[in-house]
C-alpha cells in the first residue's frame, strides 16, 4: 500500500471517528458542561446584584461571578471533585466535536465552508483551553480554573501594552470581542439557532422554551461580551490596563448604571437563560 494509500485510508479513519455514535455524545455532554457553568456563573452573578456593595472583583464574600467562581461553587460541594471532571470532560468532547468541525466541516448546506470551518477551529481552541483549566482545577492546580478573570485580562493586557504597536494589537482585540459580543446577540434575536435544531422532534412547548432561553441568553452573552470588549478598547486608549476587565468585573459594571444592581440582575438571569439553552442544545442539536 502506497503513502496515498495509507493517508487517504487514515483520513477516511478519521471521517468515520468524527461522524461517530462516541463524537455525537461527546458534543451533547459539552453542552450540558457549558450549560452548567453559565447557570453558576448567572447565579453568583445575582448574589452580586442584592448581596455584595460593590466593593471590586470577589467582593461578595470572595466569590467571582465568572468560571473561576463557578468552579469555586461546584468544588465546594458534596462530590464536587467528580463533578469537575465530568465537566472538564465534557468540554473536552466539545473541543473534539468542533475540530472534527473544522478538519472535516460541519452538519448543514455550508458546513464546508471555509468560514465555518475556521470559526470551527476557534472555537475547538477555546474549548481545549476551557477543558484545560477545569481539569487542573479538579487535580489540584488551584491557579489553572479558579484564577480571577479580572486579573487574567489585566496581565494579558499588560503584557500586550508593552509590545511594538501594543495600543493597536489591544485596541484590535477589544473591538474583536466587542464585534462577537454584537453577532451573538444578533444572531440569538435573529434566532438563527433554528437552522441547528431538530424542529421536527420538538413539540410546541419544548420550541418555545428554547427561544426563550436562546433570544434572552444570548442576548444577555452578546451584552456580556460587548461589553468586556469595550473595556480593553478603553485600556488600549487610555495606555491603562487596570481598564480591561473580566467577566466578574464586567458583570460588576453593570450596577454602576442609573439601572444600578437591577440591571446586573436582567444579565444574570439572561446567563442563566443561556445555560438552559446549552442543555436544550444538548438534547436537540442536530450534531
Amino acid at each position: 500500500m502506497n503513502a496515498q494509500a495509507w493517508t487517504d485510508k487514515g483520513r477516511g479513519t478519521a471521517e468515520q471517528a468524527a461522524n461517530s455514535k462516541a463524537m455525537d455524545v461527546a458534543a451533547r455532554w459539552g453542552f450540558a458542561a457549558r450549560g452548567a457553568i453559565y447557570l453558576l456563573i448567572g447565579v453568583l452573578a445575582l448574589r452580586v446584584a442584592f448581596g455584595d456593595s460593590g466593593g471590586g472583583s470577589g467582593g461578595d464574600g470572595g466569590q467571582q461571578a465568572d468560571r473561576g467562581g463557578a468552579l469555586a461553587e461546584i468544588a465546594a460541594r458534596p462530590m464536587g471533585a467528580v463533578l469537575l471532571w465530568a465537566l472538564g470532560a465534557g468540554l473536552a468532547g466539545m473541543a473534539l466535536w468542533r475540530l472534527s468541525e473544522a478538519l472535516f466541516g460541519a452538519a448543514g448546506p455550508d458546513g464546508h465552508k471555509a468560514g465555518k470551518r475556521l470559526l470551527s477551529a476557534g472555537r475547538a481552541v477555546f474549548y481545549g483551553f476551557t477543558a484545560y483549566s477545569v481539569l487542573a482545577f479538579a487535580v489540584g492546580d488551584q491557579g489553572s480554573g479558579s484564577g480571577s478573570s479580572d486579573q487574567e485580562s489585566r496581565d494579558v493586557t499588560a503584557r500586550a501594552l508593552e509590545l511594538p504597536g501594543g495600543r493597536w494589537i489591544v485596541g484590535i482585540a477589544g473591538a474583536g470581542i466587542a464585534a462577537a459580543g454584537l453577532w451573538i446577540g444578533v444572531r440569538a434575536v435573529l434566532r438563527k439557532y433554528h437552522k441547528h435544531l431538530k424542529l421536527a422532534e420538538m413539540s410546541r412547548p419544548a420550541r418555545r422554551l428554547v427561544d426563550v432561553t436562546g433570544v434572552g441568553g444570548g442576548s444577555a452573552r452578546g451584552v456580556l461580551f460587548t461589553a468586556a470588549g469595550v473595556f480593553v478598547v478603553l485600556a488600549a486608549v487610555a495606555y491603562e490596563p487596570d481598564r480591561a476587565k473580566g467577566f466578574d468585573d464586567t458583570l460588576r459594571s453593570f450596577t454602576e448604571t442609573p439601572a444600578g444592581p437591577w440591571l446586573l440582575a436582567l444579565v444574570a438571569v439572561g446567563l442563566m437563560l443561556f445555560g438552559l439553552f446549552s442543555w436544550a442544545m444538548a438534547r436537540w442539536r442536530t450534531v
